[in-house]
This record gives structure tokens, C-alpha cells and sequence, in this order.
């Protein structure tokens, strides 16, 4: 089979090969899938950089999210047992953890609706609390992760306030459905959310950028709002000033949602009910903005580590031999 594989660390552009490979034998527990489509993920470009959390063996084949179909055809979807990631033809994943693929959505779609969107569901609705009526403040609302939180918001009633880079971006972020769009490039972030909010500031604020957005976050969040810090994709890791959280009384929240498999899979279980139901009613909708076959992985993965893409960008190895995602 063809996959992609890191054999040294660095820009994914550089250090991803294209080779063909043994296709991977499962171990106790693990089945193995045919990848119907794989959803790219910031994760998989720190990884071949060596910068995230989890450091697989040299050789590894990234791609932490797929729509797989198992031997007897069932859609699910996985998070691939790594080094046997999901840029590749096939992957391996713990049987135990498999996911149905929501019917409501295509392949490519349904790789992108798991980690995503479980990250925006558990940071919203498990950490802070959000309520309908609330207004939540979402920093990079046109990417992958940003991009689900605006829904699930919207969907759990809230005003969604997007922060954006580039017109480009804020276009996506309207269309998403934010209520107000503010483009970080053009506007003062912190005077543009005291405007919108007459001065209150936002309820429950989700960045998953840190360094400047965080400032921002300090600056522009409510009395008795909450914080929740989901990543560091800008960078810089910040230090919370604690006196500034006690004065001005608000939370600051950690949220690192790869615990659940492990402390509390149960409400991972939960929350793919939840996520499949309001999927199927059409309140949520993976935005996937580009599909690209299998060659393409390591420019795809690149580009989203650049920050140059919006939304998700899903690798599909059954478009090259001309099939449908």
C-alpha cells in the first residue's frame, strides 16, 4: 500500500515521503480500515516537527483522524493507532474505540467531525458551561477547530463573536454563522468586543491560539466568565497573570481533550451521540473547504501548519483511483 512516512524531523513538506509499504498488522484489539478519508489536524504537523505531546517511533505515518470502513464495511470513524497513521491507503485503530460515521455526512466530513468538534463540545459545554444566551468569543473562527466551535455555540444558543485573520477568513467566519466578525488585521480585537458587547465583554471565550489572543481573551472577557485555553497554535506559550483573574473574577480553563479516552471514554461516547444528532438536524456541518488525494498530504499538511487554509482539509486516497469521498 502507499502511506506517508516521517523518517527525521522537521517542516512536514520536508520530512514527509511517500513510500510503499507492508500494510499494517493489527495488534490484540485493533482491527484494520480501509481509510475512506483522512482529516488533517495541526497535531500531525507538530508531530513531524517533534513538538507535540505524543512522539512516535521513527518511522511514522501521521494522520490522527480518519473516516476508515472495517473488513465487513462498516463507516466509522478512528483515531488511527499510531505509527500507523491515517495518510495512508490503510490504518490500524483499537477496535473498542471505533466511532459510526453519521449518515448525515460524506467521508471527508465525517473524519473532520471527531476531534474537532468533541474538542468544541467539551470545551463549551463540559468546561465552561456555556448557556443559551451567553456570548461567546471564538478566536481563529475559520479554522479547524474554531470552525466547530462557532457551530456547536450557535447551535447551544449563544451570540458567537468570530475573530478572524484576513478577509478572506472573515468571510468564513460569516458564513459559519458568527454574529458579529472582527479581522484581527484590520481591527482593534479588544475595542471591537467591548463594542459588540456594550462594554461586558464576553461569557465564555475558546482559543486555541494563545500568545496575543490570549491577551485579548484576558482583556475582553466578562464578570464571572470563563476562559478556555484549547492550544497554542500561534506559538507563544502565555503565563496568566493570576492576580488579574482574582480581581477581575473570572476562569481561567485548561482543556486537553485526549484525557477523555483514557479518564472518561464514556463521555466521548456521549458527546459523538450528541455531535451525531445535531449533525443529522443540520446544526452542525464539518466545513470542509479542499479534498485532496493522497499525493497531496504533504503539501495539505504544510499548508495548514503555515495557518494558509480554513476550515479542514481532508486527504481522500480513494479520489485517485476515481472514486467519490
Amino acid at each position: 500500500m502507499q502511506a506517508w512516512q516521517v523518517h527525521e524531523l522537521g517542516e512536514p513538506g520536508e520530512v514527509m515521503r511517500l513510500a510503499h509499504v507492508e500494510r499494517p498488522t493489527p495488534g490484540e484489539g485493533q482491527v484494520l480500515l480501509r481509510v475512506r478519508a483522512a482529516n488533517i489536524n495541526f497535531p500531525d504537523a507538530l508531530m513531524c516537527r517533534g513538538q507535540y505531546q505524543v512522539r512516535p517511533p521513527l518511522p511514522f505515518t501521521p494522520g490522527v483522524e480518519i473516516c476508515g470502513e472495517t473488513e465487513d464495511g462498516r463507516r466509522v470513524i478512528a483515531n488511527p493507532a499510531l505509527p500507523h497513521g491515517g495518510f495512508a491507503e490503510y490504518a490500524v485503530a483499537d477496535a473498542a474505540a471505533l466511532l459510526p460515521a453519521p449518515g448525515a455526512l460524506d467521508d471527508a466530513e465525517a473524519a473532520a467531525l471527531h476531534i474537532g468538534y468533541q474538542t468544541g463540545w467539551f470545551a463549551l459545554h463540559r468546561r465552561a458551561r456555556l448557556e443559551a444566551g451567553e456570548t461567546l468569543l471564538v478566536h481563529a473562527a475559520a479554522g479547524g477547530v474554531g470552525s466547530a466551535a462557532v457551530q456547536l455555540g450557535k447551535a447551544a444558543g449563544a451570540t458567537v463573536i468570530g475573530v478572524a485573520g484576513g478577509a478572506d477568513k472573515a468571510a468564513v467566519a460569516r458564513e459559519l454563522g458568527c454574529d458579529v466578525v472582527i479581522d484581527r488585521r484590520e481591527q482593534d480585537v479588544v475595542a471591537a468586543v467591548k463594542e459588540a458587547t456594550g462594554g461586558r465583554g464576553a461569557d465564555v471565550v475558546f482559543d486555541p491560539v494563545g500568545g496575543e489572543a490570549y491577551t485579548q481573551s484576558a482583556k475582553t472577557v466578562a464578570f464571572e466568565g470563563r476562559i478556555v485555553v484549547v492550544g497554542f497554535a500561534g506559538g507563544a506559550i502565555p503565563s496568566p497573570a493570576l492576580n488579574h483573574a482574582l480581581i477581575k473574577n473570572y476562569a481561567i480553563l485548561g482543556l486537553h481533550w485526549g484525557l477523555y479516552n483514557t479518564k472518561n471514554p464514556k463521555l466521548v461516547q456521549h458527546c459523538h451521540e450528541q455531535l451525531t444528532e445535531l449533525a443529522a438536524r443540520g446544526a452542525i456541518k464539518p466545513l470542509v473547504s479542499e479534498r485532496v488525494p493522497l499525493a497531496g498530504a504533504a503539501d495539505a499538511v504544510q499548508r495548514v501548519a503555515d495557518g494558509a487554509t480554513t476550515g479542514r482539509v481532508a486527504v481522500v486516497p480513494a479520489a485517485e483511483n476515481g472514486a467519490a469521498a
